[in-house]
């Protein structure tokens, strides 16, 4: 993991304390990341790039409300990849969950879905925007029943007889072609902080035991596939395409 600067801006250093506690996070005053405790909200900066502003996991309002309300819901690519169909509503585990976005698009749509998230900062700022949510009255309640972190930091803890669910997903950090990597700013900031997933091909057998139906991995258009390992088929999107590889376990029919 890189080396962060741990700040307090809030009212209570206690309660920053703690989280910093809980993730296991040491400050680096060297460090050009920052993660931020404010009175409203845990956030990442990148003090070199001020211009580029803060992170943080907002599912109340903003971006991601617009999305909720006005977005595509069922009709979005990550709906259609993990299968939802009619009254099909399937379980998934998001095995990569970052800021938790398609999570929230599935979730906001009624599949339950289980966050696995192996950073301990980005961790962090997920743990800080799903209480927020929790205690929102309006998404409250579906984000309690519907949105959870699981309290380990890797598939590979979650043993496939008591963990297992209909879709695993997966959205690999994958190396940016020169001419996109500044696209986006949560790309820059989180390349620099967890960088590439260069071992997710090696969670792919274990993910294939937790499915049910699935695994659904999202990928660069020009990115190869996961393993080496041609999926069953692929829905494709202008810059990304979702792998599909349904499971072939005996008596599990995947739709």
């Amino acid at each position: 993991m890189s080396s962060i600067q741990l700040i307090n801006e809030s009212d209570n250093p206690e309660q920053f304390r703690a989280v910093c506690d809980k993730w296991q996070l040491i400050d680096d005053s060297s460090a050009i990341l920052a993660l931020v405790q404010t009175n409203h909200q845990l956030e990442l900066r990148k003090l070199d790039e001020p211009k580029l502003g803060a992170i943080a996991v907002n599912f109340v309002d903003g971006t991601m409300a617009h999305r909720r309300k006005f977005g595509g819901g069922r009709g979005e690519a990550v709906a259609k990849a993990v299968g939802i169909k009619g009254d099909y509503l399937p379980s998934v585990i998001d095995a990569t969950a970052g800021l938790g976005r398609d999570a929230f698009v599935l979730a906001a749509v009624g599949c339950k879905v289980t966050l696995v998230e192996r950073n301990p900062v980005v961790s962090a700022l997920l743990e800080d925007g799903l209480q927020r949510a929790y205690q929102d009255p309006e998404i409250g309640e579906f984000m309690r029943d519907r949105m959870i972190l699981a309290p380990v930091s890797s598939i590979l803890a979650l043993d496939p007889d008591q963990f297992a669910a209909d879709v695993v997903y997966f959205d690999p950090m994958f190396p940016h072609k020169q001419k996109s990597a500044l696209v986006k700013k949560e790309m820059r900031v989180f390349q620099h902080l967890v960088g590439a997933d260069l071992d997710a091909d090696d969670f792919f057998d274990h993910a294939k035991a937790l499915a049910r139906k699935r695994v659904v991995v999202k990928r660069p258009d020009y990115a190869p596939f996961i393993a080496e390992q041609k999926p069953d088929f692929s829905q494709t999107t202008k810059n990304h395409r979702f792998d599909v590889y349904l499971s072939h376990l005996p008596n599990l029919q995947a739709d």
